[in-house]
């Protein structure tokens, strides 16, 4: 079976207005009548498991999403750098029936002339990804070299979050909510780049998407940290990615472990946000091995739900 790019528009465009609703500006949140919690996975996690199996995960391969749709997710956040690839993963998402409610793009904003390129890249996605469902764009703003010691100046920091700030601008006149990613790196130095980008920035432009993992990890592996930044910037949050570790290795399931997701649900329930929930549940050296990518995801999905279900509505 086949499906033309305007019929498919139409289809997600009438399901889409039936699950999302907007509570303020900058803010975006599940309609409380759309029922269950709606639980999405970004491509990174399944690209880890994948590769232990010496498989590559290939978002535009049926097989793959197959599998996604196999272990229970209602959704796929995609990693997306060119438009081209939103028209030919909309189709594929509504054949397997997951949604897209979220994007996921890195960026180049310590820059000026960079930055407005990145800024025209993501606006020229979200145009195309708007109409196949997403309310959401996750950007993060990339550091001056992957793994490398380097930080950004504080220059390159107050360009950076001007940038945010025109790019969230852009997306809001198209109803889309720009929501600000961060990993470890960006904690360090006293975690100046990622307050700054807080701080330095609209709430009613910028949002965040709270990578609770990164930020235990960056933190040293600290849940005091990781909770300090709910309290501080928790009206902000309009997604979380969630993934879990023991002893500060990453589980192969999302479970019990380091960090307690029971109380962040608590305290993002004192906020006025109910975010998209996206587990990124990956695995690293030292992590357990015993399940596939599907089976640990399944599990994974069952706990998820549980933990999570109060964000659904209230």
């Amino acid at each position: 079976m086949t499906i033309g790019r305007r019929e498919f528009v139409g289809t997600a465009t009438v399901a889409v207005s039936a699950l999302w609703t907007r509570t303020a500006p900058g803010r975006v949140r599940l309609n409380p009548s759309a029922g269950p919690l709606h639980l999405s996975s970004n491509t990174y996690p399944w690209s880890t498991f994948y590769g232990r199996e010496q498989r590559e995960f290939r978002m535009l391969d049926e097989a793959c999403l197959a599998e996604v749709a196999a272990s229970g997710l209602q959704g796929l956040e995609p990693g997306i750098s060119d438009p081209a690839e939103i028209d030919a993963l909309a189709p594929l998402l509504v054949r397997h029936r997951l949604e897209m409610r979220s994007v996921y793009m890195n960026s180049q904003l310590h820059d000026a002339e960079q930055g407005e390129a990145s800024i025209a890249q993501i606006v020229a996605v979200a145009r195309r990804a708007r109409d196949a469902g997403t309310r959401i764009i996750v950007t993060n703003p990339s550091p001056l070299q992957w793994g490398g010691e380097q930080d950004k100046t504080d220059a390159q920091l107050a360009v950076q979050a001007q940038a945010l700030n025109r790019l969230g601008a852009q997306l809001k006149a198209l109803d889309v909510t720009l929501a600000y990613h961060n990993h470890d790196m960006e904690l360090r130095c006293a975690a100046r780049e990622f307050h700054h980008m807080m701080v330095g920035t609209d709430p009613d432009l910028v949002t965040l998407c709270l990578d609770a993992h990164w930020i235990y990890r960056g933190s040293s592996n600290s849940a005091v940290a990781l909770f300090d930044i709910v309290q501080l910037y928790g009206p902000r949050v309009t997604e979380l990615h969630v993934r879990q570790s023991r002893d500060h290795i990453w589980t192969e399931v999302f479970e019990e472990g380091d960090i307690d997701y029971t109380r962040l649900v608590a305290l993002l329930q004192s906020q006025p946000v109910r975010p998209l929930v996206v587990l990124e549940q990956a695995v690293e050296q030292g992590s357990p091995h015993t399940l596939t990518a599907v089976e640990a995801h399944r599990r994974g999905c069952e706990h998820a739900r549980r933990v999570f279900a109060p964000l659904a509505a209230s």
